[in-house]
């Protein structure tokens, strides 16, 4: 196997910029939280969930060790969310939001959010796989904003 071709990191970026995504932003009790593109589904029976969770991340550690966290889904009018979220400031800063299960903070009016109990960590690298069993969704109108190639996009107007 160690003649196998290597990838450099920076083709790697520049090919899954290639790949849209949907933002998510994911807290938990504390408050923590953080802006997640890599998000997923994972099962149906049992309903899980998994977050990719950078190493190098000041919120990665208090996500990783709480009870239970929030995917918050959303929508297209949030990019200031997402924004708030990825920089180093006071995430909750005069922020509107209430405590969910497992003491997570719940924002409002996402698209669409998915309270999860801890279920299990994965190595990924310089990441880390966080797999939640969703106890709980809630579900709105609207649609959601996309991130690719380094910038927040929209859905084509018609429709979906």
């Amino acid at each position: 196997m160690a003649d196998l071709l290597s990838v450099s990191p920076d083709d790697f970026k520049a090919t899954l910029a290639r790949w849209a995504s949907g933002v998510t932003v994911v807290t938990a009790a504390g408050p923590v939280g953080m802006t997640v593109s890599a998000f997923s589904s994972l099962s149906l029976e049992p309903p899980l969930v998994t977050v990719a969770l950078s190493t190098d991340a000041h919120s990665s550690a208090p996500i990783l060790a709480a009870e239970g966290f929030a995917v918050h889904i959303l929508g297209d009018d949030q990019r200031a969310l997402s924004t708030r979220f990825a920089s180093p400031v006071d995430r909750f800063a005069d922020l509107t939001w209430h405590d969910g299960p497992f003491g997570t903070p719940l924002l409002p009016a996402c698209l669409a959010r998915l309270v999860c109990a801890h279920h299990a960590v994965a190595d990924g690298g310089d990441h880390q796989i966080l797999v939640g069993r969703v106890v709980q969704v809630d579900v709105g109108e609207g649609e959601p904003v996309l991130y690719y190639r380094g910038a927040y996009r929209e859905l084509a107007s018609g429709d979906v």
